[in-house]
């Protein structure tokens, strides 16, 4: 199709120019897209099986799904960044009940702007939150649980300043004024002081004369670390350190939640990690029966570890 379109500006001369509206209309329109994704859900498996073996053990299959979702907005100078990850793992093993081998919901969140475009710095807030699924248990202990669905949870919000790394994927966030809760909604465990709230008064005979309180709030400094590299050809790192220190109850105490993993890519869908976590909190003490009357003592804080090796299929879109 083709348009005729005339230049009367002078009396003496007509100009006549012809525009082509279809290679126009087939020219490339520029979109802008403020929104970016990021999803990625899987599950790894882990098999033992025995026929005749002669130094024994125990048939035994675990699995842990697992999933990944990733939002970003990007905008001149602000940017929001949403990340949520779910974590559920079961092993059953041969002459044992089902047990759960891992449970974790966890949310972020990061809202920043920059001064101007070429800073490294953003003005910060940040939101964080965990807790899981599931009941867990002191195996071989199903009767009673010691966590449970937002028994504990946990929650940070705060804000501060954040530096990235224009060059290296690595990302420092200090929050000077951070509000950390621990909720504890089950009565019961609520009553025992766990995870670091305040326990019920009880008279001399046990009697809970005033319950426990389900919430601690506690504000303090926090720090976080976020460094991912390539290490080698399909094998990538990716390490996350969180510390957090309470101004008003023992200052000076650092809280640590620290995770190391390494990731190797098969395909496209096949992945295999190993990793470790590492927790201490210095409000959660560790219970154990020490003389098997029934009765759980106090013993301490103690640090957290947990290592995990796994093979998988991951899909991502």
């Amino acid at each position: 199709m083709r348009i005729i379109r005339l230049d009367t500006t002078s009396r003496d001369t007509v100009k006549v120019d012809s525009v082509n509206i279809d290679s126009v209309a087939n020219e490339p329109q520029e979109v802008i897209i403020y929104w970016t994704n990021k999803n990625a859900v899987g599950v790894n498996f882990n098999e033992v099986a025995f026929v005749n073996w002669n130094a024994g053990g125990n048939n035994s299959i675990s699995a842990l799904f697992h999933g990944n979702f990733e939002r970003k907005y990007q905008k001149k100078l602000l940017s929001w960044k949403n990340n949520a990850s779910i974590r559920y793992g079961i092993n059953a093993q041969e002459g044992r009940e089902l047990r759960k081998s891992e449970d974790q919901i966890a949310i972020n969140s990061t809202f920043g702007y920059r001064r101007d475009s070429v800073s490294n710095f953003r003005y910060s807030a940040k939101f964080n939150f965990n807790t899981q699924f599931a009941n867990g248990y002191r195996y071989p202990d199903t009767e009673r649980p010691i966590s449970k669905f937002m028994a504990p949870g946990y929650m940070f919000l705060g804000i501060g300043t954040e530096y990235t790394h224009p060059k290296e994927d690595l990302t420092l966030y200090l929050s000077p004024i951070t509000q950390k809760s621990t909720f504890v909604l089950d009565r019961t465990l609520a009553n025992e002081g766990m995870f670091g709230v305040t326990p019920a008064i009880r008279d001399e005979e046990g009697n809970i004369v005033e319950d426990g309180e389900k919430v601690r709030t506690e504000f303090g400094v926090l720090f976080t670390s976020g460094y991912t590299k390539k290490i080698f050809e399909n094998i990538n790192l990716d390490n996350q350190l969180s510390l957090y220190s309470d101004y008003l109850n023992r200052f000076g105490n650092v809280d640590v939640d620290w995770q190391l993993n390494v990731n190797m890519v098969v395909n496209n869908f096949v992945k295999a990690s190993i990793g470790s976590h590492l927790r201490y909190d210095d409000d959660v003490k560790v219970k154990e029966d020490l003389d098997g009357d029934g009765d759980l003592e106090t013993l301490g804080p103690r640090i957290q570890f947990k290592q995990m090796l796994g093979v998988g299929v991951v899909y991502e879109f």
